[in-house]
């Protein structure tokens, strides 16, 4: 017997650690949580989402108020500012999220236990060789960090990755981005609209190809209008850090130096030193753990969420990921958690975003489907902004008119596709693109796209 026993454990203060916390709290489990870091919130708050974001609305403003022809009408001016400027406003919004974060600890009534925890079979945790607790159920939440190949000397003050390169404090006049995955092409428009001269490499045919293909097309265009060199189907064979730069050397021979190089190529799991050998779960070559449709392990009480799972990996489904995981393992049916149609929000510029089927998936899967379009410069609201650049694109079945996928393309598409994702997910009959054109939308509007859109859809089918 320990004198810490509790119903749940959870490893990890990210957002899916958080989620399972609050939901068992909820219920009323006695619940603890472990953090391996001095500061609470994992990478989501300190590396990942929230100070990249915070970088890049710093970086979009000053651009904006440089670009924008109303403002420059009214003649406001902007000034250069360096990477590590923009980077402080940030801090202040970590301090935020985190204390606000600690306070639903602390109303809930579940301790912070700091240190790194290892897992000593089903039901005991050992928290830094000295502490040690029980728990019915455990739930690992413990994300994941940039993937660091053998041979890449990242300590190199030139070579960074997705966590160091927050760090950076000038700017430098040109950057390789190694991998244009979601984080790589974040970071390429973020330094491209800094002025910095950007070479995206690809190791695939096309950026982000999970996306549909006219967006994927969207992407590239304005990438390269924008000044960034891509290149596709490239495979890093060696990367030289010297004192004026950085070559990364291609196995199609070419050569690309610039000042510095940042590798977005990949994450690991964050799973070394937790003992999971000790309750037989063995993590893939990336360190990431197998889980079922409930989040639960091979071992039946021991669950995972998050980033350390693998795809999706972003912070708005692993906090759905650890409610559900905490709703199953209580008995509590997990239908009532939108854990399908997952919108994804990429924050390149413009904004990305989607939800539902591509137009490759349902072609593969031979369904009788209709396109509607509805282009941003054609909106009264795009001209008043001054953002015209982008579309909305809404995918529906020709018979039964059900939205089956929505994709948009501009500014503010992080926002604008929950309109979209409320409408697919209503029961019965009510997921038709028959809402959009039926109901009245504010004028002057961006949310005026969706009915835009379905008009023009609807007008396809005659």
């Amino acid at each position: 017997m320990f004198a810490n026993e509790y119903d749940v454990v959870v490893i990890g203060t990210g957002p899916g650690g958080e989620g399972a916390a609050m939901q068992a709290a909820k219920h009323g489990k006695r619940v603890a949580v472990v953090e391996r870091y001095h500061r609470i919130g994992g990478g989501c708050t300190h590396w990942g989402t929230i100070p990249s974001k915070a970088l890049r609305f710093a970086i979009y403003s000053v651009m904006e108020s440089i670009n924008n022809p109303i403002l420059k009408d009214m003649g406001s001016r902007g000034k250069a500012v360096s990477f590590g400027q923009l980077r402080a406003g940030s801090r202040s919004i970590i301090s935020k999220q985190e204390s606000m974060r600690q306070t639903f600890y602390d109303r809930n009534g579940v301790p912070i236990l700091q240190g790194n925890a290892v897992i000593l079979d089903p039901h005991t945790i050992e928290v830094d060789g000295d502490v040690k607790v029980s728990a019915e159920h455990i739930v690992i939440a413990t994300g994941s960090r940039p993937y660091r190949p053998d041979g890449v000397d990242f300590n190199h003050p030139r070579i960074f990755d997705s966590d160091t390169i927050l760090d950076l404090q000038s700017n430098p006049q040109s950057v390789t981005v190694y991998g244009a995955g979601v984080i790589g092409c974040e970071y390429a428009s973020m330094f491209r609209n800094l002025g910095i001269k950007v070479n995206l490499v690809n190791t695939r045919e096309k950026l982000l190809e999970f996306l549909d293909d006219e967006i994927i097309d969207a992407l590239s265009y304005h990438m390269r209008d924008q000044g960034i060199l891509i290149r596709h189907n490239e495979t890093m064979a060696k990367i030289e850090g010297h004192d004026d730069g950085v070559v990364l050397s291609l196995e199609s021979g070419k050569q690309l130096k610039t000042d510095i190089l940042l590798w977005a190529n990949g994450r690991s799991g964050n799973t070394e030193n937790l003992g999971l050998q000790n309750i037989g779960i063995n993590p893939n070559r990336r360190g990431q753990i197998e889980v079922n449709e409930f989040y639960q392990t091979s071992c039946p009480n021991v669950y995972a969420v998050g980033d350390v799972i693998g795809f999706p990996s972003l912070a708005s489904a692993a906090y759905m990921q650890g409610r559900a995981a905490v709703t199953h393992f209580i008995g509590e049916s997990t239908a009532t958690l939108s854990l399908q149609n997952v919108p994804t929000g990429i924050y390149t510029s413009p904004e990305i975003s989607s939800i539902g089927k591509t137009e490759r998936e349902l072609t593969e899967a031979k369904i009788p489907y209709e396109v509607g379009h509805s282009q941003f410069k054609s909106l009264a609201r795009a001209q008043i902004t001054g953002r015209a650049i982008g579309m909305l694109k809404i995918l529906f079945h020709r018979e039964s008119l059900e939205i089956l996928g929505v994709h948009c393309f501009g500014p503010n598409a992080a926002e604008i596709i929950h309109i979209g994702q409320a409408i697919m997910n209503q029961p019965g009959k009510n997921n038709t693109l028959e809402y959009f054109f039926n109901t009245t939308f504010n004028y002057p509007t961006m949310a005026e796209a969706y009915r835009v859109a379905a008009l023009n859809g609807y007008n396809r089918l005659f």
